[in-house]
């Protein structure tokens, strides 16, 4: 028997899952959390063997109630249950510790699967998620950001618009721009928030 807490801030979703697994042999729903910091109180309470945590939560995320698992040693094995596979999320939450990455629109066998597979300890992977890691493994070969793509870069991480960073390196928008894309490029993101938070986890960048 596989015991599970299931963790989302939507009740519909809860409701879904904890239908899905209650109709399945072999699994138990032991509880249910809204939030990270309510996942992590209920999963020192119960200990369940799988974790099922969603991402983008009010309060404490799902990110830092992985971490905040791992930190205090809890067995619970993590599987992100998420609609999110950009890179600013992927790699936070398997940074973290998660054990594994699955999409809401995984069929069911697909999630039974990966349930089982977490529990034992392997790590599971989405294809689409797979494919977004080999890029970053991949990535340190690409081309070094220029000083100039590194100094548009940290304005846009302070908050600054493009017409921002334009008037402080005297220099036009299209330009900047150009920067960015060059930047996503050699980065491999497809937009300014993962590129930003991609730029800070490789220190890259700093925020004063």
């Amino acid at each position: 028997m596989i015991t599970l807490v299931l963790a989302d801030d939507h009740p519909v979703v809860r409701d879904g899952l904890r239908g899905i697994f209650t109709a399945e042999h072999g699994f138990e729903v032991l509880g249910e959390a809204g939030n990270g910091a309510e996942a992590v109180a209920l999963a020192e309470r119960v200990r369940p063997d799988v974790v099922l945590m969603d991402l983008r939560m009010p309060g404490t995320d799902g990110v830092h109630a992985i971490g905040e698992l791992a930190r205090r040693g809890n067995p619970a094995r993590v599987l992100v249950l998420t609609t999110y596979d950009t890179d600013s999320d992927v790699l936070p939450a398997i940074e973290a510790g998660a054990t594994g990455y699955l999409l809401k629109d995984a069929p069911r066998e697909e999630l039974f699967r990966a349930v089982r597979a977490a529990a034992r300890g392997e790590a599971v992977l989405s294809p689409a998620v797979a494919t977004r890691l080999m890029g970053q493994v991949r990535a340190p070969a690409r081309e070094e950001l220029s000083q100039r793509e590194i100094e548009v870069l940290t304005l846009v991480a302070r908050g600054g618009t493009n017409k921002d960073a334009a008037a402080k390196l005297f220099i036009s928008e299209a330009t900047v721009k150009t920067h960015l894309l060059h930047a996503y490029a050699k980065l491999g993101v497809k937009d300014r928030a993962a590129a930003v938070a991609l730029a800070l986890r490789r220190g890259l960048i700093e925020l004063d």
